[in-house]
């Protein structure tokens, strides 16, 4: 069983921590557990109500309602919810339900019900990039079992992969990205994502993988000579100093421009080196490489 911090609970739902809070003291759907030195924590089975609550709430229903209804309930008024971002955000926290009960066979079923439904580019747009936006946080945080990482990572992987080896354009253009991972980084799904929007554009990539040690990428580099590198960075090592990997890539790769994107953007507050930029966001990626 996971052990959430209220904190998790707001990342995953969306629900403001204080808001979790009141519903405690007032409502009986959620009942937290207490550490010895009485910080909450929450179950598997509590994060589910959490995500099913919060949906029903944002789209209408009241909590005091909710509060009443048994658990069948929620799930078939869940169920009959219309509004299109309301289903795709239902779908998502399905896939956030089958990852902490590590139900792969389910988890999979979502993700080729809603390809063959929608195809590929809104099954990543609408769903993947949502889940990995909203599971990140957990990956920081290590308030996730590696088991259950790897096996729902691996699947989405699996797509993704098969997603850029299928993906066809009318587009052509003459640019090269390098994409890659620097080292303590070996959380691949965004990096993947990033090589499908660019191929999809029409845009040659190539790619390294994760875990590059910066004298690979130099030497790369200087031999293909790309005209941007891209990295995508989620939740690095411990050990992963951002500012000195930001300084050898000025010093070993200052002819190239460098794009990153993904969670630990967030973080960094120091000023970047003048050939880095930062994409903080999706449409800002989106944005960008429909720039090249």
């Amino acid at each position: 069983m996971n052990a959430f911090t209220i904190k998790d609970l707001e990342n995953l739902s969306g629900i403001k921590a204080h808001t979790i809070r009141i519903w405690e003291q007032r409502y009986a759907f959620i009942k937290p557990q207490r550490t010895q030195t009485n910080i909450r924590y929450y179950s598997n089975e509590e994060l589910k109500k959490i995500l099913n609550v919060s949906l029903l709430n944002k789209y209408g229903y009241k909590i005091s309602h909710i509060n009443k209804m048994s658990n069948t309930e929620i799930h078939e008024k869940i169920i009959s919810l219309s509004n299109l971002q309301a289903q795709q955000e239902r779908i998502v926290n399905e896939m956030i339900q089958f990852m902490v009960d590590m139900n792969i066979d389910g988890f999979e079923e979502i993700l080729d019900n809603y390809i063959t439904a929608r195809g590929f580019d809104k099954a990543i747009t609408q769903i993947i990039f949502p889940f990995l936006e909203r599971i990140g946080i957990l990956w920081v945080t290590n308030h996730i079992n590696p088991a259950q990482e790897h096996l729902v990572t691996n699947i989405i992987r699996q797509k993704l992969i098969t997603g850029i080896e299928t993906v066809f354009t009318h587009i052509h253009t003459h640019k090269l990205v390098l994409l890659f991972l620097p080292e303590g980084e070996h959380h691949e799904l965004g990096l993947l994502y990033i090589c499908y929007l660019l191929k999809a554009r029409g845009i040659k990539t190539l790619y390294l993988g994760a875990n590059v040690p910066i004298s690979d990428l130099e030497y790369v580099s200087k031999f293909k000579k790309p005209d941007y590198l891209y990295t995508h960075l989620t939740a690095a090592a411990g050990n992963f100093n951002f500012e000195k990997f930001l300084n050898q890539a000025q010093s070993k790769l200052e002819n190239f421009p460098l794009v990153i994107s993904g969670q630990l953007t967030a973080t960094y507050k120091k000023q970047l080196p003048s050939k880095v930029s930062f994409k903080t966001s999706l449409p800002e990626v989106i944005d960008y490489i429909a720039a090249i």
